[in-house]
């Protein structure tokens, strides 16, 4: 992926590493619409960013996909990259009746919101010059925190959707780019982060994440180093230690 002159929209792209993946790729020399479902927010950072473009979309819902498309294609048919960034990440009993409808909306929202979105906008990637893909799994995704055992399992899903579209893309022909980012705890109003020590800085993981992808723009996944050891877990053989530790055992 280039580091600018791109047209890209990016979902849940209000708060935390959306966010800050617009306001940075803005800075860099793109063209950016942030994608949310709260207008007002959406109105907000237009405001105080000028140049910024937005678009009201609810991701979990199937026909404000389909129209967000419809008014992309529309109002910006040059756009090349598309980031999915927008999910929810809570915490679950699983002996808890309660927190079936938690885990279904991680799953609406996370996995099936991802998959939709890429059905609706691939047809306006296809053939454009540096199209990608970029997909926010996390590092949870190779080692799950037990405390959110849907929302590890929907972007373990988005890891294995993440590959299978790259081969397909490939084989097709298609010139779309397809690159995941992994990242560890960062930050943010996610799960309450935004004063965790433990956590990385969002501005730390943004610079590193960037300057990954401006290192090798090729990359087909961008793993900061502080995720690095989740990520690598099962290759290196400390995958039991890095649940246990994840599990507060």
């Amino acid at each position: 992926m280039k580091m600018t002159g791109n047209t890209i929209l990016i979902t849940g792209g209000t708060s935390g590493i959306g966010l800050g993946l617009a306001l940075r790729l803005h800075e860099a020399g793109n063209k950016v619409i942030v994608a949310g479902r709260r207008k007002e927010l959406l109105d907000q950072i237009t405001t105080e960013h000028p140049g910024i473009e937005s678009i009201v979309l609810d991701i979990a819902d199937p026909a404000s996909i389909v129209r967000a498309a419809e008014t992309v294609t529309a109002g910006h048919p040059a756009l090349n990259v598309l980031i999915n960034n927008a999910g929810i990440m809570l915490r679950e009993n699983l002996l808890d009746p309660a927190c079936l409808p938690v885990a279904e909306d991680h799953v609406t929202i996370n996995l099936l919101g991802t998959i939709r979105m890429t059905y609706a906008f691939l047809p306006l990637l296809v053939g454009k010059d540096d199209a990608a893909v970029m997909n926010v799994t996390s590092a949870l995704a190779f080692v799950p925190l037990p405390i959110t055992p849907t929302y590890n399992a929907t972007k373990a899903a988005l890891h294995s959707f993440s590959e299978s579209l790259r081969v397909q893309l490939v084989g097709a022909n298609a010139g779309v780019q397809v690159i995941e980012v992994a990242p560890p705890g960062v930050r943010t109003t996610l799960l309450g982060r935004q004063d965790d020590a433990n956590a990385m800085p969002l501005e730390d993981f943004l610079t590193e994440t960037l300057d990954l992808l401006r290192e090798k723009p090729d990359a087909k996944e961008l793993v900061v180093e502080r995720a690095r050891f989740v990520r690598d877990a099962e290759a290196n053989g400390s995958y039991d230690d890095v649940l246990a530790m994840l599990s507060g055992v």
